[in-house]
């Protein structure tokens, strides 16, 4: 268990720059011969961070470690009373038992650097490790009645989604309470109230991913798109604009809010669908929110539904509409077992009607959703680039092996020219398979995943192969384990970088766009004069299409498709 001269040593070196150990010995009240001793006793995740030259110590990448002094400072000049807890289950739970104690917790702010019992709407858990998140709970007393605070936790995301766009983080919210960048989680916001000397007080917990977490499937984090923001610029900036955003709230309520927030909102105007438990009740058009937070939407009939938030998941349509042609009848569960993470998909009459994922060392949403779902009569079909001993964990999950698929030498009138089909990765081929769905034309299909895999299909169903290279994040990996000077994180993608992090993030992309260019250019001369479509999907695949000179975008089809391998699967499995 870490002493509090642990916590003053991370707080220190938690911004990423180099500190001289003399300054640190300083700063903590120890000699600098002291501080390796204490360096072996800090979490091993954070330990193998440290990188030390001439006498100074860095971090290769800032952590969500708060230093109290600065805290104090931030908090007083903003009107917050601050407390700093190292370890607590919950900022939430300790927040609500202070004023069922009787002490007031109006303008109070509570921050915890390592959370047990973290957790967010629907009872789910809210996961990360020492260092990876900032995780807060504030307090306020509202003299609004509870009946029209139905729209704070709405505010409380627009606060938090201005603050990280400021800091150039392409936030945006999720209805009602997620932070998000695309389709990965970004931060979430659970709000709670407690009576509180005859007033109803609020405690507006906020989580926000800094570094991006080890053992969470689909997040994304601030470093991301902000490497080298210190955490204490976030919360310089955070804790003002959530005091004049309560402020204003408890005045003049959500309305004067709702502009920004759809502006924010990612699924403004876009087809969505809600689900409870796992089934459909409601899809159409999410056209924003209401001055009460409810979601409106636009149903294919023209009437519009007003929705509150509770025991419902809201789920885009993006592409998960695509039916296989001539689906068969009956019901199929589809599996994507990638290297990191299994997705899955189920299959009514030939169309997708709901998807998931989940990461294998957490598979009990699979199980959960077999329970929901599945049957003796459910097919269950798969592809699978991950080791056997994966595979099994999904076996035992769904209480049957799955048929798992492999690359076919013909399938679908498509050809597969790879000269030894056994070596073919299943999910290329099913990429390839699924892209059909899309576009009849030549295909350049990316796939950005661990690996970056970019396969040619000709207009007449050729399967001709393709290329295949190191993720984003596999480049980094080997330029901090393999070179002197380049074990830092990385930039933006500029057209000229002007710093080291910023170049290295823009050879990454250069390196992925240009073969995807060279691809593309390969498979024009097989078709002058023809289009040649570009599909993209994985979790890179909106990095890559920006990346993509403007020019290109604007002569030729560039999609973007969630889910390619289970499309793949689902046109297979519908004409075989």
């Amino acid at each position: 268990m870490m002493q509090a001269v642990h916590w003053q040593l991370l707080a220190a070196l938690a911004d990423g720059r180099p500190h001289h150990v003399t300054e640190l010995a300083r700063r903590i009240g120890r000699k600098p011969p002291q501080l390796n001793a204490l360096w072996q006793q800090v979490p091993p995740h954070i330990r193998g961070l440290l990188r030390q030259q001439d006498g100074r110590w860095r971090l290769v990448r800032p952590l969500a470690i708060l230093d109290n002094a600065v805290l104090q400072q931030q908090a007083a000049a903003a009107g917050w009373q601050a407390e700093l807890l190292h370890e607590h289950p919950s900022s939430n739970s300790y927040l609500i038992a202070q004023a069922k104690a009787g002490s007031p917790i109006h303008r109070r702010i509570v921050f915890v650097h390592d959370q047990t019992q973290g957790r967010g709407r629907q009872g789910r858990s809210w996961q990360s490790r020492i260092g990876e998140c900032l995780m807060f709970s504030a307090g306020w007393c509202f003299s609004r009645p509870p009946a029209e605070l139905g729209g704070l936790t709405l505010a409380a995301a627009l606060a938090c989604c201005r603050v990280l766009r400021n800091l150039c983080v392409p936030a945006q919210i999720k209805w009602p309470n997620d932070l998000v960048i695309g389709g990965e989680k970004l931060g979430g916001i659970l709000t709670e109230t407690v009576r509180c000397n005859g007033q109803t007080a609020v405690v507006i917990g906020i989580g926000i991913n800094f570094v991006q977490p080890k053992a969470v499937a689909d997040a994304e984090a601030v470093q991301g798109s902000a490497p080298h923001i210190a955490v204490s610029r976030l919360t310089e900036r955070l804790l003002p604009e959530l005091s004049n955003t309560f402020e204003q709230f408890d005045h003049e309520g959500l309305a004067p809010f709702l502009a920004d927030y759809h502006a924010c909102h990612r699924d403004q105007n876009q087809p969505v669908r809600l689900l409870r438990d796992g089934q459909t009740l409601l899809q159409g058009t999410a056209l924003g929110v209401d001055e009460g937070g409810a979601l409106r939407i636009l149903d294919a009939e023209g009437k519009e539904h007003h929705v509150v938030s509770g025991e419902i998941s809201l789920r885009p349509l993006h592409n998960q509409n695509a039916a296989a042609p001539d689906g068969k009848q009956g019901k199929m569960l589809l599996l994507d077992a990638g290297n990191s993470k299994l997705k899955w998909a189920w299959v009514e009459n030939g169309r997708i009607t709901a998807a998931d994922k989940a990461a294998y060392w957490n598979l009990e949403p699979l199980a959960h959703s077999w329970q929901q779902h599945g049957g003796e009569h459910v097919r269950i079909i798969g592809s699978a680039v991950c080791g056997e001993a994966k595979q099994q964990d999904v076996a035992e999950q769904l209480g049957r092996e799955p048929e798992w698929l492999g690359s076919m030498p013909q399938a679908l009138g498509i050809r597969n020219h790879y000269r030894r089909v056994s070596e073919h990765g299943a999910d290329r081929w099913f990429n390839i398979l699924g892209s059909r769905l899309f576009t009849e034309h030549a295909c350049v299909v990316v796939s950005c995943g661990t690996a970056v895999t970019i396969d040619a299909l000709t207009a007449d169903n050729h399967y001709l192969g393709g290329s295949i290279m190191p993720g984003f994040n596999l480049m980094k990996e080997a330029m901090a384990q393999h070179t002197a000077n380049l074990n830092r994180p990385a930039g933006r993608a500029y057209p000229f970088g002007t710093t080291t992090a910023n170049a290295m993030a823009g050879g990454m992309l250069d390196a992925i766009c240009g073969a995807v260019l060279l691809m593309h250019t390969r498979l024009q001369q097989k078709h002058p004069g023809q289009t040649v479509a570009v599909i993209i999907t994985g979790g890179g695949a909106a990095k890559v299409k920006q990346g993509l000179p403007e020019q290109f975008a604007l002569d030729n089809p560039i999609q973007i498709v969630d889910n390619l391998v289970l499309h793949g699967l689902l046109n297979w499995a519908a004409q075989t």
